[in-house]
Parts: structure tokens; C-alpha cells; sequence
């Protein structure tokens, strides 16, 4: 099979912000359909079944047999971001939400773009730009202020621990494999990175295939649908338009946008699971924007005017 080279160099329109806000939506609705069916699946099976309906979507959507496949250390990193992004966070995560709401779990789930910045300064040579810095600051800030926030229905909730550290973990995987996915970019498209990470997830999670035939037979259609479109939309749609952003711009930017994911996703949750948030996660969620704004921002270059 031939060997991966470089892609052509990146041209025509950029739509990376179109892309982004794509997978900012998708990847918030996520939250909220994990939680939604946390009572008909156990945290396997829903992985393994949205990672299966993902790949075929991907499939269709790709056609992958068009693409050489990578080789040598391009196809380790893919490898590395399809077993820990893909297969590890997707478990681990789903637990996490057994014991949290979504949009806690967005919230805490959003340390990985901090961690994802900083460490694509150092190892991927990004540098550490002061809009990046200060925009991410902000957001932090915004990200803390509707952890604090408690929801407004007259009782005061405090997050389980248990439910805190397994959504901590899956930060930490989160930034693993946007930080492997990175450099594989330059010589694999979008589309079939997406598709073999997926791929490669599902084979990590193929113990779960008993017990997801099992749970896949007393689902509701209800469940049914929101594990379908766990699969198709933030999984096959949203990983494949952040991908496409991500090979234009640079890691930390594009991270740094998903701050938007736990505002949108708190409402989504509020429309859909009836979460209402407090005034306080208005308020943090205004300061999200904010930062995001902060890290897109760049001086203008002023142009010397002809004598």
C-alpha cells in the first residue's frame, strides 16, 4: 500500500471558525446524550456502540479505501490518539458522567484545553503568544466561576469526587490525543485521521460487545437514537471538523475555543434535562467568550504609508 507524504499546502477559503463552531455544538450535545442514556448503557457498551455507529458513518462519509494509510511514526501517533482519545477518554468519560451532570462534566472535562496549550507550547514549539496566555486566563476564570455556581432549584449539590477525578482523567486524554493528533495532520487528511482513531477505538473497546448486544436488546428507541447520533454527529461530524481546524491553525487556538463547549452544553442540558444553571453560570459563561475572543485576537500590522 503506498506510503503517506505531505498533503498539498493549505489553500482556497479558511473555514476553521465555521468548522470549530461545528464541533463546539456537537461536541456540547455529546455531554448532554451521554447523560441522557447513562441509565440504559454502562459506560463500555455506550462507548463501544457510538465508536461502531461512528466508524460506519466515517466510512460512508471518508470512503477511506481512497487514502494510503500512514506508516512508521505518523501511524504510532494515530495509533496513540485512537486508543487514548478515542477508546480510553470515551469510557472513562461516561462513567464520569454516572455520577455528574453534563454540564459539570463539561466543566471539569475543560481543564484539557489548558493542558493541551501549555504543553503544545513546549513540545510542539508553539511558543506561548500573550493573547493565548491572557485569553485562556479568562476563560479559566469564566470555566471556575460556573464550577462554583450551584443550580437554582433551592438545594446546593456538591460534585462527587469519584465523579470529579474520573472527568479529570479523561482531560488528561483529551490533551494526550490533540496533542498526538497534531503533527499526524501534516501527512494524513482530516477525514481518515478521524476514521482510523474511531476505528482503532472501537477495536480497543470490543470486550464490551456482549454486554452491548445485551443492553442494545432492552433500550428504549429513545436510547437507541441518542446513541446513533452519539456516533454520527459529535463523533463522526464534530472530530472530523475539528481536525480540519486543527491542521490550520494551531493547537492552543484551537483548544482554547472549546471553552465554549461547557456554556453551550449547560444549555442544552437546561432545555433538554430541565439542569437549570444559576445567575453565577451566566456570568462565567459571558467570561468564556471573552477569553475565547482574547486568544483569536492579533494586533493589526501597521503598513508604512509611501513618502
Amino acid at each position: 500500500m503506498a506510503t503517506s507524504s505531505p498533503l498539498p499546502p493549505i489553500s482556497g477559503r479558511d473555514l476553521s471558525l465555521g468548522a470549530l463552531a461545528i464541533t463546539v455544538v456537537l461536541w456540547a450535545s455529546a455531554f448532554v446524550g451521554i447523560r441522557a442514556i447513562t441509565d440504559a448503557f454502562d459506560p463500555g457498551p455506550m462507548a463501544l456502540g457510538r465508536l461502531l455507529v461512528g466508524a460506519v458513518a466515517l466510512t460512508v462519509l471518508v470512503r477511506p479505501w481512497r487514502f494510503p494509510v500512514p506508516r512508521g511514526r505518523t501511524l504510532g501517533l494515530v495509533v496513540v490518539y485512537g486508543v487514548a482519545w478515542f477508546g480510553a477518554y470515551n469510557v472513562v468519560l461516561n462513567a464520569g458522567e454516572t455520577y455528574l451532570d453534563a454540564g459539570t462534566a463539561a466543566l471539569v472535562v475543560n481543564v484539557g484545553p489548558i493542558l493541551i496549550a501549555l504543553f503544545a507550547g513546549w513540545l510542539l514549539r508553539e511558543g506561548f503568544p500573550r493573547p493565548l496566555l491572557g485569553g485562556m486566563a479568562v476563560a479559566f476564570a469564566g470555566v471556575a466561576l460556573i464550577a462554583i455556581s450551584t443550580r437554582s432549584d433551592g438545594g446546593v449539590e456538591t460534585a462527587s469526587a469519584a465523579g470529579v477525578l474520573l472527568c479529570l482523567a479523561a482531560a488528561a486524554l483529551y490533551a494526550l490525543g490533540a496533542l498526538s493528533q497534531k503533527p499526524t495532520l501534516a501527512t494524513v487528511s482530516p477525514g481518515m485521521s478521524v476514521w482510523m482513531a474511531c476505528s482503532i477505538g472501537a477495536v480497543v473497546c470490543l470486550p464490551y460487545g456482549p454486554e452491548l448486544a445485551s443492553e442494545v436488546g432492552q433500550a428504549s428507541t429513545s436510547d437507541l437514537v441518542w446513541l446513533v447520533y452519539l456516533g454520527v454527529f459529535p463523533t463522526a461530524i464534530g472530530f472530523t471538523t475539528w481536525a480540519y481546524a486543527m491542521r490550520r491553525l494551531t493547537a492552543g487556538q484551537v483548544a482554547s475555543t472549546t471553552y465554549l463547549v461547557p456554556v453551550v452544553a449547560t444549555g442544552i442540558s437546561w432545555v433538554l434535562l430541565g439542569e437549570v444553571p444559576a445567575p453565577l453560570a451566566f456570568a462565567g459563561g459571558a467570561l468564556c467568550l471573552v477569553g475565547v475572543g482574547i486568544t483569536r485576537w492579533r494586533p493589526r500590522r501597521t503598513v508604512p504609508t509611501p513618502a
